[in-house]
Protein backbone atom coordinates (compact mmCIF):
# COMPACT_ATOMS: atom_id res chain seq x y z
CA UNK A 1 0.00 0.00 0.00
CA UNK A 2 0.99 3.34 -0.95
CA UNK A 3 1.42 6.17 1.81
CA UNK A 4 0.93 10.11 0.86
CA UNK A 5 4.04 11.69 -0.28
CA UNK A 6 2.60 14.46 2.53
CA UNK A 7 3.67 12.01 4.89
CA UNK A 8 6.78 10.10 3.68
CA UNK A 9 8.43 14.06 2.90
CA UNK A 10 7.61 15.00 6.27
CA UNK A 11 11.55 14.80 8.28
CA UNK A 12 11.91 12.81 11.14
CA UNK A 13 12.45 14.66 14.19
CA UNK A 14 16.48 15.62 14.47
CA UNK A 15 15.75 16.00 18.29
CA UNK A 16 14.13 12.42 18.67
CA UNK A 17 14.96 10.43 16.32
CA UNK A 18 17.94 8.92 18.28
CA UNK A 19 15.82 8.04 21.28
CA UNK A 20 16.71 4.30 20.92
CA UNK A 21 20.31 4.75 20.41
CA UNK A 22 19.65 6.29 24.04
CA UNK A 23 17.50 3.55 25.26
CA UNK A 24 20.68 1.01 24.18
CA UNK A 25 22.93 2.83 26.15
CA UNK A 26 20.65 3.07 29.24
CA UNK A 27 20.15 -0.86 28.43
CA UNK A 28 23.29 -1.49 28.91
CA UNK A 29 24.01 0.79 31.83
CA UNK A 30 25.16 3.40 31.41
CA UNK A 31 24.01 7.28 32.59
CA UNK A 32 23.38 9.20 29.57
CA UNK A 33 23.01 12.97 30.20
CA UNK A 34 20.24 14.00 27.65
CA UNK A 35 21.95 17.85 26.19
CA UNK A 36 19.30 16.74 23.40
CA UNK A 37 15.95 18.20 23.80
CA UNK A 38 14.16 21.34 25.68
CA UNK A 39 13.15 19.66 28.54
CA UNK A 40 13.73 21.89 31.61
CA UNK A 41 14.78 20.57 35.03
CA UNK A 42 12.75 23.73 36.57
CA UNK A 43 9.92 22.94 39.03
CA UNK A 44 6.53 23.70 37.80
CA UNK A 45 4.55 26.00 39.56
CA UNK A 46 2.38 24.16 42.22
CA UNK A 47 -0.28 26.14 41.76
CA UNK A 48 -0.72 24.16 38.48
CA UNK A 49 -1.34 20.62 40.05
CA UNK A 50 -2.76 22.38 43.53
CA UNK A 51 -6.00 23.86 41.25
CA UNK A 52 -5.78 20.35 38.83
CA UNK A 53 -5.96 18.78 42.30
CA UNK A 54 -8.47 20.45 43.60
CA UNK A 55 -10.85 19.96 40.57
CA UNK A 56 -14.27 18.55 42.04
CA UNK A 57 -16.71 18.80 39.07
CA UNK A 58 -18.64 15.31 38.60
CA UNK A 59 -18.15 15.58 34.48
CA UNK A 60 -15.32 16.23 32.94
CA UNK A 61 -16.55 18.49 29.63
CA UNK A 62 -15.52 19.98 26.47
CA UNK A 63 -14.17 23.24 26.93
CA UNK A 64 -14.90 25.49 24.29
CA UNK A 65 -12.97 25.43 20.84
CA UNK A 66 -11.63 29.08 21.48
CA UNK A 67 -10.27 27.96 24.75
CA UNK A 68 -11.61 28.83 28.21
CA UNK A 69 -12.43 32.34 28.60
CA UNK A 70 -10.75 32.41 31.76
CA UNK A 71 -7.23 31.42 30.30
CA UNK A 72 -7.82 33.75 27.95
CA UNK A 73 -9.04 36.69 30.03
CA UNK A 74 -5.13 35.62 31.68
CA UNK A 75 -3.06 35.86 28.82
CA UNK A 76 -4.91 38.92 27.95
CA UNK A 77 -3.45 40.10 31.09
CA UNK A 78 0.18 38.26 30.82
CA UNK A 79 0.20 40.44 27.14
CA UNK A 80 -0.24 43.89 29.14
CA UNK A 81 2.95 43.60 31.10
CA UNK A 82 4.40 43.77 27.48
CA UNK A 83 2.37 46.69 26.31
CA UNK A 84 0.52 44.59 23.84
CA UNK A 85 -3.13 44.83 23.90
CA UNK A 86 -5.36 41.90 22.72
CA UNK A 87 -9.74 41.49 23.20
CA UNK A 88 -11.18 38.21 23.98
CA UNK A 89 -11.90 37.45 20.43
CA UNK A 90 -8.43 37.94 19.30
CA UNK A 91 -6.58 34.81 21.03
CA UNK A 92 -7.02 31.43 20.41
CA UNK A 93 -5.93 28.23 23.19
CA UNK A 94 -3.94 25.30 21.16
CA UNK A 95 -2.74 22.18 21.84
CA UNK A 96 0.67 23.30 22.81
CA UNK A 97 2.38 25.99 20.53
CA UNK A 98 2.86 23.15 17.85
CA UNK A 99 -0.85 23.36 17.09
CA UNK A 100 -0.97 26.99 16.92
CA UNK A 101 2.19 26.97 14.61
CA UNK A 102 0.50 24.30 11.92
CA UNK A 103 -2.90 26.47 12.21
CA UNK A 104 -1.39 29.98 11.14
CA UNK A 105 0.54 27.95 8.48
CA UNK A 106 -2.53 26.53 7.20
CA UNK A 107 -4.17 29.58 7.70
CA UNK A 108 -2.20 31.68 5.34
CA UNK A 109 -0.35 29.67 2.51
CA UNK A 110 -2.10 27.08 0.02
CA UNK A 111 -0.51 24.15 -1.69
CA UNK A 112 2.77 25.33 -3.96
CA UNK A 113 3.06 29.01 -1.51
CA UNK A 114 6.52 29.42 0.17
CA UNK A 115 7.45 31.05 3.26
CA UNK A 116 10.73 32.34 4.67
CA UNK A 117 12.78 30.79 7.93
CA UNK A 118 15.98 31.94 8.96
CA UNK A 119 17.90 28.59 9.04
CA UNK A 120 18.80 26.57 11.33
CA UNK A 121 15.23 26.73 12.56
CA UNK A 122 13.02 24.82 14.71
CA UNK A 123 11.99 21.74 12.69
CA UNK A 124 8.42 21.63 12.99
CA UNK A 125 8.66 24.88 10.68
CA UNK A 126 9.71 22.09 8.18
CA UNK A 127 7.76 19.43 9.17
CA UNK A 128 4.67 21.18 9.43
CA UNK A 129 4.94 23.10 5.92
CA UNK A 130 5.95 20.09 4.33
CA UNK A 131 2.72 17.96 5.55
CA UNK A 132 0.38 20.85 4.08
CA UNK A 133 2.31 21.14 0.82
CA UNK A 134 3.86 24.44 1.77
CA UNK A 135 8.09 25.11 0.73
CA UNK A 136 9.95 26.66 3.48
CA UNK A 137 12.39 29.08 2.00
CA UNK A 138 15.55 28.82 4.52
CA UNK A 139 16.96 32.61 5.04
CA UNK A 140 20.93 31.03 6.12
CA UNK A 141 22.42 32.32 9.45
CA UNK A 142 26.17 31.58 10.17
CA UNK A 143 27.55 30.16 13.44
CA UNK A 144 30.42 33.09 13.12
CA UNK A 145 28.02 35.63 12.98
CA UNK A 146 25.65 34.67 16.09
CA UNK A 147 22.82 33.74 13.69
CA UNK A 148 22.08 36.74 13.17
CA UNK A 149 19.87 37.87 9.88
CA UNK A 150 22.22 38.53 6.91
CA UNK A 151 20.99 41.71 4.96
CA UNK A 152 17.88 42.87 3.93
CA UNK A 153 19.11 42.39 -0.17
CA UNK A 154 19.98 38.71 0.90
CA UNK A 155 16.65 37.77 1.80
CA UNK A 156 14.57 39.94 -0.41
CA UNK A 157 16.36 37.42 -2.43
CA UNK A 158 14.01 34.85 -1.49
CA UNK A 159 10.69 36.49 -1.59
CA UNK A 160 8.72 36.13 -4.60
CA UNK A 161 4.93 35.74 -5.48
CA UNK A 162 4.17 32.35 -4.15
CA UNK A 163 5.22 33.53 -0.51
CA UNK A 164 3.13 34.55 1.92
CA UNK A 165 4.74 34.46 4.96
CA UNK A 166 7.89 34.77 7.16
CA UNK A 167 8.28 32.09 10.53
CA UNK A 168 10.95 32.73 13.00
CA UNK A 169 11.38 31.90 16.95
CA UNK A 170 12.60 34.83 18.77
CA UNK A 171 14.52 34.02 21.13
CA UNK A 172 15.82 31.58 18.86
CA UNK A 173 15.52 27.71 19.09
CA UNK A 174 18.02 26.57 18.47
CA UNK A 175 20.50 28.95 18.02
CA UNK A 176 19.80 30.69 21.54
CA UNK A 177 19.81 34.00 19.15
CA UNK A 178 18.41 37.18 20.34
CA UNK A 179 17.63 39.12 16.93
CA UNK A 180 18.28 42.65 17.54
CA UNK A 181 15.45 45.70 17.45
CA UNK A 182 16.76 46.48 14.18
CA UNK A 183 16.29 43.07 12.54
CA UNK A 184 12.77 42.90 14.26
CA UNK A 185 12.43 46.59 12.52
CA UNK A 186 13.83 44.89 9.00
CA UNK A 187 11.51 41.82 8.56
CA UNK A 188 8.39 44.11 9.53
CA UNK A 189 9.36 46.60 6.80
CA UNK A 190 9.63 43.18 4.56
CA UNK A 191 6.36 41.71 5.38
CA UNK A 192 4.18 45.41 4.88
CA UNK A 193 6.19 45.93 1.61
CA UNK A 194 5.92 42.48 0.15
CA UNK A 195 2.25 41.91 2.19
CA UNK A 196 3.27 38.70 4.37
CA UNK A 197 2.21 37.41 7.63
CA UNK A 198 4.62 37.13 10.29
CA UNK A 199 4.09 34.04 12.36
CA UNK A 200 6.20 34.95 15.47
CA UNK A 201 7.16 31.84 17.63
CA UNK A 202 7.91 33.92 21.11
CA UNK A 203 7.68 30.69 23.63
CA UNK A 204 11.09 32.26 25.34
CA UNK A 205 10.10 35.74 25.54
CA UNK A 206 11.30 35.30 29.12
CA UNK A 207 14.72 33.90 28.72
CA UNK A 208 17.01 37.11 27.71
CA UNK A 209 20.32 37.28 28.82
CA UNK A 210 23.32 39.82 29.57
CA UNK A 211 20.77 42.57 30.02
CA UNK A 212 20.12 42.45 26.43
CA UNK A 213 16.67 44.00 25.02
CA UNK A 214 13.91 41.89 23.51
CA UNK A 215 11.94 43.63 20.92
CA UNK A 216 8.72 41.39 19.84
CA UNK A 217 6.77 41.75 16.93
CA UNK A 218 3.72 42.30 18.99
CA UNK A 219 5.21 46.22 19.89
CA UNK A 220 6.26 46.99 16.23
CA UNK A 221 3.16 49.77 14.86
CA UNK A 222 1.87 49.43 11.29
CA UNK A 223 1.73 45.96 10.95
CA UNK A 224 -0.28 44.76 13.64
CA UNK A 225 -2.90 42.76 10.84
CA UNK A 226 0.02 41.06 9.42
CA UNK A 227 1.69 39.46 12.88
CA UNK A 228 0.55 36.33 14.66
CA UNK A 229 1.89 35.63 17.74
CA UNK A 230 2.53 31.73 18.60
CA UNK A 231 3.16 31.51 22.42
CA UNK A 232 3.17 28.37 25.13
CA UNK A 233 3.24 27.42 28.83
CA UNK A 234 5.56 24.58 28.25
CA UNK A 235 8.89 26.33 28.29
CA UNK A 236 8.18 29.76 30.32
CA UNK A 237 6.36 27.49 32.80
CA UNK A 238 8.43 24.19 32.27
CA UNK A 239 5.24 22.61 32.35
CA UNK A 240 5.97 20.89 28.85
CA UNK A 241 3.60 18.01 29.28
CA UNK A 242 0.87 20.16 29.65
CA UNK A 243 0.60 21.25 26.11
CA UNK A 244 -1.19 24.19 26.32
CA UNK A 245 -0.25 27.06 23.92
CA UNK A 246 -2.36 30.21 22.59
CA UNK A 247 -2.51 32.24 18.73
CA UNK A 248 -3.18 35.89 19.33
CA UNK A 249 -3.30 38.49 16.18
CA UNK A 250 -5.25 41.63 16.13
CA UNK A 251 -6.41 40.73 12.82
CA UNK A 252 -10.38 39.20 14.13
CA UNK A 253 -10.36 37.93 10.52
CA UNK A 254 -7.81 35.76 10.72
CA UNK A 255 -8.47 34.61 14.00
CA UNK A 256 -12.32 33.41 12.61
CA UNK A 257 -11.05 31.92 10.05
CA UNK A 258 -8.56 29.71 12.42
CA UNK A 259 -10.95 29.10 14.68
CA UNK A 260 -12.96 26.43 12.02
CA UNK A 261 -9.62 24.44 12.77
CA UNK A 262 -10.21 24.67 16.23
CA UNK A 263 -13.86 23.55 16.30
CA UNK A 264 -12.52 20.71 13.77
CA UNK A 265 -10.36 19.57 16.76
CA UNK A 266 -13.09 20.19 19.33
CA UNK A 267 -11.10 21.34 22.15
CA UNK A 268 -7.75 21.92 24.23
CA UNK A 269 -7.88 19.58 27.10
CA UNK A 270 -10.00 20.63 29.99
CA UNK A 271 -8.05 20.43 33.21
CA UNK A 272 -4.71 21.32 31.89
CA UNK A 273 -6.61 24.94 30.60
CA UNK A 274 -7.85 24.75 34.44
CA UNK A 275 -3.70 24.72 35.55
CA UNK A 276 -2.93 27.18 32.91
CA UNK A 277 -4.95 30.03 34.21
CA UNK A 278 -3.13 29.39 37.29
CA UNK A 279 0.43 29.22 35.79
CA UNK A 280 -0.07 32.63 34.03
CA UNK A 281 -0.84 34.29 37.66
CA UNK A 282 2.58 32.95 38.58
CA UNK A 283 4.51 36.12 40.39
CA UNK A 284 7.24 37.99 37.97
CA UNK A 285 9.81 36.99 40.72
CA UNK A 286 9.56 33.83 39.75
CA UNK A 287 10.77 34.94 36.01
CA UNK A 288 14.08 36.72 37.65
CA UNK A 289 15.05 33.64 39.38
CA UNK A 290 14.71 31.26 36.81
CA UNK A 291 16.45 33.52 34.08
CA UNK A 292 19.32 34.03 36.48
CA UNK A 293 19.38 30.32 36.31
CA UNK A 294 19.66 29.91 32.99
CA UNK A 295 21.94 32.14 32.55
CA UNK A 296 24.22 30.47 35.02
CA UNK A 297 23.67 27.44 33.46
CA UNK A 298 24.49 29.07 29.46
CA UNK A 299 27.71 30.24 31.18
CA UNK A 300 28.64 26.87 32.23
CA UNK A 301 28.46 25.26 28.66
CA UNK A 302 29.72 28.13 26.82
CA UNK A 303 33.13 27.93 28.60
CA UNK A 304 32.76 24.00 28.54
CA UNK A 305 32.88 23.96 24.78
CA UNK A 306 35.48 26.66 24.29
CA UNK A 307 37.47 24.82 26.39
CA UNK A 308 37.21 21.70 23.69
CA UNK A 309 40.30 22.41 21.36
CA UNK A 310 38.53 22.83 17.59
CA UNK A 311 34.71 23.87 18.67
CA UNK A 312 33.36 26.75 17.93
CA UNK A 313 30.38 28.64 18.83
CA UNK A 314 29.25 32.37 19.60
CA UNK A 315 27.42 32.80 23.58
CA UNK A 316 23.82 32.33 23.09
CA UNK A 317 21.90 35.68 24.36
CA UNK A 318 18.71 33.92 24.82
CA UNK A 319 16.08 30.64 25.35
CA UNK A 320 18.15 27.95 26.71
CA UNK A 321 20.22 26.17 23.47
CA UNK A 322 23.01 26.75 21.97
CA UNK A 323 24.63 25.45 17.83
CA UNK A 324 27.76 24.75 18.12
CA UNK A 325 30.54 23.54 15.66
CA UNK A 326 32.46 20.14 16.09
CA UNK A 327 35.77 19.45 14.41
CA UNK A 328 33.95 15.98 13.48
CA UNK A 329 33.29 14.08 10.18
CA UNK A 330 29.63 14.49 11.04
CA UNK A 331 27.64 15.20 14.19
CA UNK A 332 25.29 12.34 13.93
CA UNK A 333 27.54 9.88 13.27
CA UNK A 334 29.31 11.66 16.48
CA UNK A 335 25.77 11.60 18.81
CA UNK A 336 25.62 7.66 17.42
CA UNK A 337 29.05 7.02 18.42
CA UNK A 338 28.86 8.85 22.05
CA UNK A 339 25.65 6.67 22.81
CA UNK A 340 27.03 3.52 21.64
CA UNK A 341 30.62 2.89 21.87
CA UNK A 342 31.83 5.78 24.16
CA UNK A 343 31.84 6.88 27.85
CA UNK A 344 33.39 7.94 30.53
CA UNK A 345 33.28 5.72 33.68
CA UNK A 346 29.92 4.34 32.43
CA UNK A 347 28.42 8.41 31.57
CA UNK A 348 27.37 9.62 28.23
CA UNK A 349 25.87 12.77 26.54
CA UNK A 350 22.96 13.04 23.85
CA UNK A 351 22.88 15.91 21.22
CA UNK A 352 20.68 16.62 18.62
CA UNK A 353 22.55 16.75 15.96
CA UNK A 354 22.25 19.91 13.99
CA UNK A 355 21.84 19.11 9.83
CA UNK A 356 18.03 18.82 10.22
CA UNK A 357 17.99 21.81 11.43
CA UNK A 358 18.64 23.66 8.27
CA UNK A 359 16.67 23.29 4.87
CA UNK A 360 19.85 23.94 3.24
CA UNK A 361 21.05 20.39 2.00
CA UNK A 362 24.55 20.25 3.41
CA UNK A 363 24.39 22.74 6.06
CA UNK A 364 24.90 21.85 9.72
CA UNK A 365 26.69 18.52 9.24
CA UNK A 366 29.33 19.24 11.92
CA UNK A 367 27.28 21.17 14.28
CA UNK A 368 24.90 20.09 17.21
CA UNK A 369 22.31 22.35 19.21
CA UNK A 370 23.10 21.31 23.21
CA UNK A 371 20.42 22.16 25.40
CA UNK A 372 21.21 23.17 28.74
CA UNK A 373 18.67 22.57 30.96
CA UNK A 374 20.59 20.32 33.14
CA UNK A 375 21.45 21.38 36.48
CA UNK A 376 25.10 22.82 37.38
CA UNK A 377 27.37 19.75 38.38
CA UNK A 378 25.52 17.60 35.24
CA UNK A 379 25.85 20.32 33.04
CA UNK A 380 29.72 20.14 33.95
CA UNK A 381 30.06 16.33 33.83
CA UNK A 382 28.87 16.54 30.46
CA UNK A 383 31.32 19.47 29.43
CA UNK A 384 34.06 17.04 30.42
CA UNK A 385 32.92 13.94 29.11
CA UNK A 386 32.12 16.26 25.76
CA UNK A 387 35.71 17.00 25.98
CA UNK A 388 37.16 13.50 26.54
CA UNK A 389 34.65 12.47 23.43
CA UNK A 390 36.00 15.12 20.65
CA UNK A 391 39.68 14.23 21.40
CA UNK A 392 38.95 10.35 20.83
CA UNK A 393 36.82 9.92 18.37
CA UNK A 394 38.05 8.10 15.16
CA UNK A 395 36.08 10.78 12.96
CA UNK A 396 37.40 13.63 14.42
CA UNK A 397 38.77 16.31 11.71
CA UNK A 398 41.56 17.88 13.65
Amino acid sequence: MNFSKRITSMQESPIRKLVPYAQGAKAQGKKVYHLNIGQPDIETPESFMSSIRNFDEKVLAYSLSQGMPELIEEIIKYYKKYDMHYENDEILITNGGSEALLFAIIAVADAGDEVLVPEPFYTNYNGFSSAVDVKVCPITCKAEEGFHLPSRELIEESINPRTKAIILSNPGNPTGVVYTKEEILLLAGLAKEYDLFIIADEVYREFVYDGLEYTSFGNVDGIQDRVIIVDSVSKRYSACGARIGSLASKNKDLIKQILKLCQGRLCVPTLEQIGSVELYKTPENYFDAVNKEYEKRRNIVFEGLNAIPGVFCKKPTGAFYVVAKFPVDCAEKFAIWLLKEFDVNGETVMLAPAEGFYATTGLGRDEARIAYILNEDDLKASMDILKEAVANYPGRTI
